[in-house]
């Protein structure tokens, strides 16, 4: 962990910006936790973030990782769960979800056939949200999903995105503002339209020079410092302040994650001044 460690010194700050909170989503650090899960997390304690996306154990015991959490005060605000399970065993996520006490659970994928996506699939992945969703209403918890770009196909005068956030009664939205911008949306117009239906976010920036298109697919590397690539990521936490967005999750899927996000990190801060 010599590496992840050299660079916790850059970001030693508490971060906030007013009423939301900078969080993680843990996938971003996926290959450090193979080798090295405790020292993973003290890294991001080391970062000064305290609020974390995740919902993997990574081979350890769930009180194990929860002991590990609790001594790099690190909270679970949010956690993943797949479509299969929101769609078969809705009461699982739920008790996922409860044992760490997450506020919220995150699906960040609707499985679909070849890149074919239209408004049957988009119409029976609405119905099983809204199902789940209420469900862990009832439990006190929110579910958002994470559409990935391929969401934002044409259908009538708007996008088959638009069929599904003017249907969603039980569940509303995490949004990916590179997925988003990736599949032909513009992240910040979004948030303009739907005032209400976005809950949580990943802040995440693309490559300047990156075409995006409907596969919900792109290389890792395109992932660059926030503020240094094409989305504009100033516009979209200003109007996340505006929204009242509670978390805004940094994801940074790239090979160059430990350098990278104390540099995003520091750019945040610097949106303060």
């Amino acid at each position: 962990m010599k590496k992840l460690n050299m660079f916790i010194a850059t970001a030693l700050f508490t971060v906030s910006l007013s009423a939301q909170e900078v969080g993680l989503q843990l996938y971003s650090l996926r290959n450090q936790f193979k080798t090295d899960v405790p020292g993973t997390l003290e890294t991001i304690q080391g970062w000064g973030i305290s609020k974390i996306e995740g919902g993997e154990t990574y081979g350890l015991s769930l009180d194990e990782f929860k002991k590990l959490l609790k001594a790099n005060s690190l909270d679970v605000v949010s956690v993943g769960a797949k479509f299969g399970d929101l769609e078969k065993n809705a009461q699982q996520v739920v008790e996922n979800a409860k044992a760490y006490g997450a506020k919220y659970v995150m699906c960040a994928w609707v499985p679909h056939d070849d890149n074919k996506w239209d408004l049957e699939e988009t119409q029976h992945a609405s119905e099983v949200f809204n199902k789940a969703g209420k469900l862990l209403k009832d439990n006190g918890i929110t579910l958002a999903y994470h559409p990935h770009g391929y969401e934002f196909r044409p259908y009538k005068d708007g996008t088959l995105f638009d069929y599904m956030i003017q249907n969603a009664t039980d569940y509303t939205f995490e949004l990916d503002v590179f997925w988003a911008q990736h599949g032909g949306a513009d992240p910040l117009a979004l948030m303009k339209k739907y005032k209400s239906k976005f809950t949580l976010l990943h802040l995440k920036d693309m490559e300047k020079g990156v075409k995006g298109n409907n596969t919900g697919q792109e290389d890792h590397e395109t992932n660059v410092v926030l503020g240094q690539g094409q989305v504009d990521i100033a516009g979209i936490v200003a109007e996340a302040k505006e929204l009242g967005i509670e978390y805004m999750f940094i994801e940074d899927e790239s090979s160059s994650v430990v350098e990278q996000v104390p540099q995003s990190l520091d750019y945040l801060k610097s949106l303060e001044k």
